[in-house]
């Protein structure tokens, strides 16, 4: 079917701890124009629209979320359909478009479904991770509220005010393997970070943390074991193309920990990254993925290995985003890939905090965003 006359309407579906806006910062201000600039460059009308997130959610909740966004916004005509998931945000979408889903919704309300082409997940976690069980605990609940906070004041704020933040940052302990994160120190960055946001940011970024520990069954939906299940009831939909981005990220290096402490901010990234690469990359029995000889030729191509269950994006292994088309593959951590990266050239448009050391640049994204429009574009 042609569809170059219609609109396209194209959703951005954020994972977990995701956001659409946020104290002023939006999530997906990259992807979005990447993919508006290669819609213009086609002659293709385009409606972009970025579902609201709620951030640890179950997957059936967030479904819901999404299926409200696409119902108001999508209605007016019958244009083609493209949804875009990054981490959890492909199983809502997945969820959603299965013959198999259990959503709190009339089928004529999802007759808008017919009109879905394709479905791209980047670095989803479609067999689950380790990070989900690690979460679950007393450590690991302290490291999700570090890891939000830390990626709410990154985004939201830049580079330049976390001066202010250096007393309290400096409060990280030594890297032993374990992180060293208290209450105390995450109450004070929080409320250090308070400071450099108006009235408004205060109260989003407080009620999206709060969000974060009222509900957190999601997060437990993402084990391993819950994603085995996942995917033996939810089937594919077959009007839909599926097509996958696959990374890893390299292991945390000894030698950056002496760089790390001449920055209190760069060796609190170096505690969340070493913690988060450490427990993703356990492997799991089940193995993830096994992927048919395409998908393994692009996956060896992209990543220059054959990818094994212990190579992770720094949350997600390597071989648990595997589904559908492979669109592309290559070096870069769990952020990067939504265009939150150190950024080599000037004038510097990406901010980073993850610091994977994956050398993730500009033409990478470049070439990436290229694969996913070829792909929704492609008949």
């Amino acid at each position: 079917m042609d569809d170059r006359g219609h609109v396209h309407h194209v959703y951005l579906i954020p994972g977990l701890f995701g956001f659409a806006t946020l104290a002023g910062y939006d999530y997906f201000t990259h992807l979005e124009a990447a993919i508006g600039a290669r819609y213009a460059d086609a002659g293709i009308p385009l409606r972009l629209v970025i579902v609201p997130s709620l951030p640890t959610s179950s997957i059936t909740d967030r479904a819901a979320e999404l299926a409200r966004s696409v119902i108001s916004t999508a209605s007016a005509d019958d244009g083609p359909i493209h949804l875009i998931g990054h981490s959890s945000g492909g199983l809502d979408a997945r969820l959603l478009l299965s013959p198999s889903r259990r959503v709190l919704f009339r089928s004529d309300e999802l007759d808008w479904s017919r009109r879905v082409r394709t479905l791209v997940s980047i670095n989803t976690p479609h067999y689950g991770t380790p990070l989900a069980a690690y979460f679950s605990t007393v450590s690991g609940t302290r490291l999700l509220y570090a890891l939000s906070l830390l990626t709410v004041a990154t985004l939201s704020l830049g580079r330049a005010p976390f001066a202010g933040l250096a007393g309290a940052v400096s409060a990280v302990r030594a890297i032993d393997g374990k992180l060293g994160l208290d209450i105390r120190l995450v109450d004070e960055l929080t409320e250090n970070l308070l400071r450099f946001v108006g009235d408004r940011g205060q109260r989003e970024i407080r009620e999206f943390l709060t969000n974060i520990h009222r509900d957190q069954s999601g997060i437990v939906q993402l084990m391993p074991e819950v994603a085995e299940l996942f995917n033996a009831t939810t089937r594919d939909n077959p009007n839909v193309r599926y097509g996958f981005i696959a990374t890893s990220a390299p292991a945390p290096r000894p030698g950056r920990v002496l760089g790390a402490a001449l920055s209190p901010l760069r060796a609190l990234q170096l505690v969340l990254y070493t913690t988060l690469f450490g427990v993703a990359s356990r492997a799991d029995r089940r193995g993830y993925a096994r992927p048919g000889v395409d998908q393994a030729r692009a996956l060896e191509v992209g990543l220059r290995r054959a990818p094994k269950p212990e190579h992770v994006d720094g949350v997600v292994p390597t071989l648990s985003m595997v589904w559908g088309e492979p669109l592309w593959c290559g070096a870069a951590d769990h952020l990067d890939v939504v265009g939150h990266f150190d950024d080599d050239m000037k004038p510097s448009t990406h901010v980073d905090w993850l610091h994977s050391g994956s050398r993730f640049s500009r033409r990478d994204f470049a070439d990436m965003m290229d694969a996913v429009c070829r792909f929704i574009f492609a008949e």
